[in-house]
C-alpha cells in the first residue's frame, strides 16, 4: 500500500504522471489536495484520539469489502494487517463482509416522484451470525461494523446508540461517520476514474 505522502486515488486506479487521467485530475487541483488531505486525516491523523489505527482500517476493510470493490478493500486489509491486527480479527471483518453484503442499491428519497423508488434495506448486526466471534474478540469494532453496514442508507438511532452503549464517545462516532462519507466518495471516484481510463 502506498505511504500517506502517495495519491491513495491515483494508486488505487493506476494512474501515471503525465497520463491522461492524470491530466484530467490536475484540472482539479484542490479536489484532488482535499481528497488526499481527507484520508490522511483519517487514516493516518497527527493525533488519532480515541479511535484507533485498527478500528479505522478495520471498517474502511468492512465498508469498502461490503461495495464489492476487490482491489480497494485489499487496500484497506493490507492497511489493517499493517496496523498490527491479529489474523483472527482480519477474518472476523472478512467473515461480516461476507455476512453482511447484500445488493443493492437501497434508500429512500425525499418525498416526491422519486419515493416511490425507495427500497429498503437489509440492516446487519454482528452477532447474529458466526462473525459473533469479533464480539466476543473486539466489542467496539463488531458494533461498528453494525453502524457502517447501515451508513449505505441513514444510520438509525439505535444504530447510534450501540456505538454509545459499546464505549464510542460522540466524537468518535462522527470519526466513524465521516470514514464511510469519505469512502463512498473514494469508491464512486475511483469508478469514474476507472471508466475513463477504459475509455482513452
Amino acid at each position: 500500500m502506498p505511504g500517506t505522502d502517495a495519491d491513495v486515488i491515483d494508486a488505487l486506479v493506476g494512474i501515471a504522471p503525465g497520463s491522461p487521467l492524470d491530466a484530467i485530475r490536475a484540472r482539479r487541483p484542490e479536489a484532488r489536495t482535499h481528497a488526499q488531505a481527507s484520508y490522511r486525516a483519517l487514516f493516518a491523523p497527527e493525533v488519532p484520539g480515541d479511535v484507533t489505527a485498527q478500528e479505522r482500517f478495520a471498517v474502511g476493510t468492512f465498508v469498502t469489502g461490503l461495495h464489492g470493490e476487490a482491489a480497494i478493500a485489499a487496500f484497506y486489509a493490507a492497511g489493517l494487517a499493517a496496523s498490527g491486527a491479529s489474523a483472527a480479527l482480519r477474518e472476523a471483518v472478512d467473515a461480516a463482509i461476507a455476512e453482511a453484503r447484500a445488493h443493492g442499491p437501497y434508500g429512500s428519497y425525499p418525498a416526491g416522484p422519486l419515493s416511490r423508488e425507495d427500497t429498503a434495506g437489509p440492516v446487519y448486526r454482528v452477532g447474529e451470525k458466526p462473525a459473533a466471534c469479533w464480539v466476543r474478540a473486539s466489542p467496539r469494532p463488531s458494533s461498528t461494523c453494525t453502524c457502517s453496514s447501515s451508513t449505505r442508507a441513514t444510520p438509525t438511532p439505535a444504530a447510534l446508540q450501540a456505538l454509545l452503549d459499546a464505549g464510542w464517545s460522540t466524537t468518535d462516532i462522527v470519526t466513524l461517520s465521516q470514514i464511510a462519507a469519505f469512502l463512498s466518495f473514494q469508491i464512486r471516484v475511483v469508478a469514474g476514474l476507472r471508466t475513463l481510463a477504459g475509455r482513452s
